[in-house]
C-alpha cells in the first residue's frame, strides 16, 4: 500500500523535524521545504496528497503559495493545512478565503495536527468515492451548473474556479436544495470533524461562494437562516429577499 505523501513547509527546521517525525510514525511519507519558492517547485513536481504550510515564509509567504497552487490545474485540488504563529483572526480568514482547508495555530499539539491531517485526507477519500456512484453528474440550478465528475462550476456558461472546499460545500447545498443545514452540521459534513466550534469557517466559505456565483446582489441563491445556518433555494422558489 502506497503511503500518503505530505509536503511540510516551514522555515523553522525544528518545526519541520517535529512534524516529520510524527507524520512518519503515523505511516506517512514526508517531503519538506523551507521557503515558499521551494514549496511551489516541489508541489508541482511531486503533487503531494496534502500540504502543511506555514504562513510566514521567506521568498514567498504562505498566502502567495496558496494562491499559486489554486491557479495551477495540477495543484489546485491539493488540500492545505495552514500553520501560523499569529493569533489574529484575520490571518486565518484570509487563508481560508484563498483556498486553505484548515488551520492550526502555533504552538500546536502534534497529535491534534496529525488528527487534522487524517481528517482532511479522509474527507478527500470520501468525496472521491461518492463521485463514482453519485447518480446526478450534472447539477443545474438557475445560472449555476455543477459538473460533479470534472469538479467544475459554470456560471452563465462561464467556468469559475472554486477551491475544493468551496466546491464541496456548494455541491452539497445544491444536491440538498431547499433544506436548511446548521453551520455545525456543514462543518462535520464537509470538513469531516468538529472544528472546535469555529463555525466562522463556514461563513467565510459561503461568502466566497456568493462572490463567485454573483449572489451578492438579487436574486439570492444561498439564503441565510438567522440563528440556524444556510440553504440553497430551489430555482422555482427563489424570490426577492427582504434581507438588507
Amino acid at each position: 500500500m502506497n503511503k500518503r505523501k505530505i509536503l511540510v513547509v516551514d522555515d523553522e527546521h525544528h518545526i519541520v523535524e517535529l512534524i516529520k517525525y510524527n507524520l512518519a510514525a503515523g505511516g506517512f511519507q514526508v517531503i519538506e521545504a523551507f521557503n515558499g519558492e521551494e514549496a511551489l517547485k516541489i508541489a508541482k513536481r511531486e503533487i503531494p496528497d496534502l500540504l502543511i504550510l506555514d504562513l510566514m515564509l521567506p521568498e514567498r509567504d504562505g498566502y502567495e503559495v496558496i494562491r499559486c497552487l489554486r491557479e495551477e490545474k495540477a495543484t489546485r485540488k491539493i488540500p492545505v493545512i495552514m500553520l501560523t504563529a499569529k493569533g489574529e483572526e484575520v490571518d486565518k480568514v484570509i487563508g481560508l478565503e484563498m483556498g486553505a482547508d484548515d488551520y492550526v495555530t502555533k504552538p500546536f499539539s502534534p497529535r491534534e495536527l496529525i488528527a487534522r491531517v487524517k481528517a482532511v485526507l479522509r474527507r478527500v477519500n470520501e468525496n472521491t468515492g461518492r463521485e463514482e456512484v453519485e447518480p446526478e453528474e450534472i447539477i443545474e440550478i438557475g445560472d449555476i451548473k455543477i459538473d460533479s465528475q470534472k469538479f467544475e462550476v459554470y456560471i452563465k456558461g462561464k467556468k469559475i474556479d472554486f477551491t475544493p472546499k468551496e466546491f464541496e460545500l456548494l455541491k452539497f447545498l445544491a444536491i440538498n436544495k431547499g433544506k436548511v443545514f446548521s453551520r455545525d452540521y456543514l462543518l462535520e459534513k464537509i470538513w469531516g470533524y468538529e472544528y472546535a466550534g469555529d463555525t466562522r469557517t463556514v461563513d467565510v466559505h459561503i461568502r466566497h461562494i456568493r462572490q463567485k456565483i454573483g449572489d451578492e446582489d438579487l436574486p439570492h441563491y444561498i439564503e441565510t437562516i438567522r440563528g440556524v445556518g444556510y440553504k440553497l433555494l430551489p430555482r422555482e422558489t427563489r424570490q426577492r429577499s427582504c434581507r438588507s
